[in-house]
Formats: C-alpha cells, sequence, structure tokens
C-alpha cells in the first residue's frame, strides 16, 4: 500500500455511499494518517448538459472515469465503493466468474480491474453484494430508526438463512435493496440505511462483513 499520509480517493457510487464515506469512513482512515477525498461516479451526460452523478450504468463510462483519476498525480490510492449486485457484465472479470462462492466472484472481479488498469494505486473494492447489506448488519438500529420492531425480524430471518449480511442474495427479487422494498415500503435508502449504520458503529459492522473488513485492513496496513 502507498504511504497513508497521501491523498486517498474514494469513487463512490451514488448518494448513499457518498453520506457513508462522509460519515462513516472518512474519519476512521483520516485516523490512520490519509487524506481522504471522495467523489460520485458521473453517468448520463446528454448533449448540451451538465453530467448526471451517481449509478454504475456501463462499463466504458466508469472506465474513463477512473482512468480520468489515476491521471491525478496527486492522488496516492485510488478505491472504488460500488454493489457488485448489477454491476456491468462488460466489467473485466464479470464474464469469467467462477462458480464458487461469492466472496470468491467478488475478488476475481477485483483482481481483473486491478489488471486491466495495471496502476498499483487503484484498490478496486466492490460491496458484496450491495450497499444494503451494510444495512442488514444494522438491522437493530435500523428497526430503531424507524421505529418498527418487525423490520429487524424480518431482517434478521434473511442474515441467518443467508449465512451473514454480505451473503444475502443478489437475485433480481432477492437482493437486500429488494427485501427491504418489502419489509418496509417506507424506507428511504440515502437517510435511514446510513443513519442506521452510524448508529451500529464501524467496528461492529467490519466483524460482520468479512469482505469489508478485508478492503479496510488493506486501506490502513
Amino acid at each position: 500500500m502507498a504511504d497513508r499520509r497521501g491523498r486517498l480517493h474514494i469513487l463512490v457510487e451514488g448518494q448513499t455511499e457518498e453520506t457513508l464515506v462522509r460519515d462513516v469512513f472518512e474519519p476512521h482512515l483520516a485516523a490512520h494518517g490519509w487524506f481522504v477525498t471522495h467523489s460520485i461516479v458521473k453517468t448520463k451526460r446528454p448533449a448540451g448538459a451538465s453530467a448526471h452523478k451517481g449509478g454504475v450504468t456501463g462499463w466504458r463510462q466508469l472506465e474513463r472515469e477512473i482512468r480520468l483519476l489515476l491521471r491525478d498525480s496527486s492522488i496516492g490510492v485510488l478505491t472504488t465503493m460500488f454493489d457488485y449486485y448489477g454491476f456491468p457484465l462488460e466489467a473485466p472479470g464479470m464474464r469469467d466468474r467462477p462458480g464458487t462462492a461469492p466472496v470468491d466472484c467478488v475478488r476475481h472481479v477485483e483482481r481483473a480491474l486491478r489488471q486491466r488498469f495495471a496502476d498499483r494505486r487503484l484498490v478496486p473494492h466492490l460491496v458484496l453484494h450491495e450497499t444494503e447489506a451494510w444495512v442488514y448488519a444494522a438491522c437493530t438500529e435500523l428497526g430503531e430508526v424507524l421505529g418498527d420492531k418487525a423490520v429487524t425480524r424480518l431482517m434478521q430471518k434473511d442474515v441467518a438463512a443467508s449465512g451473514g449480511p454480505e451473503l444475502v442474495n443478489d437475485g433480481p427479487n432477492t437482493a437486500p435493496s429488494k427485501r427491504l422494498e418489502r419489509h418496509s415500503p417506507g424506507y428511504v435508502k440515502t437517510i435511514d440505511g446510513p443513519l442506521a449504520i452510524a448508529e451500529l458503529g464501524l467496528d461492529e459492522l467490519r466483524a460482520q462483513c468479512p469482505h469489508l473488513e478485508e478492503w479496510l485492513r488493506g486501506l490502513e496496513s
């Protein structure tokens, strides 16, 4: 890993991830010596208009943005916070993923991304399976935020059946975000999730989410 006293830039998928970086991850990484900056990936640039921000909708635009950031010599390490669920199929490593455990598939894609850019400053990170998995880790806190203990009980059943928050399925009807839509129709992704995760605290989040722990441990080393 590069000198921790340099600049760490986190490229995130959307507003929810931006809030999490600002409120949860930046203070922790700054305490480990990083100067932390972040930005939301730009998408959908209509002619004559400024770019919309948020959401990984295609690989080509994402690749361009990563390459532009890597041209910035002030960045010591560039890392990412994108959902593995819904990541573009044309991205490196997606079409030849091993038919094994989800964490092995994620690591495979992250390795392929590193190889694609061949820049040691890039530390790709995909959230397994999406940031709502971290909300699942904070299901007790989410129930308190929403004033709805039934949501907590439903989420706890999902986690128990899957084997952990990061292992809650990534199918179109069973992904963490889809389950939350059913469990709590009033759930607001950009507000309620970050609040619950902040209440849980980073130490407990890491304890429940091994792939997240792996990413953070690498940035701390």
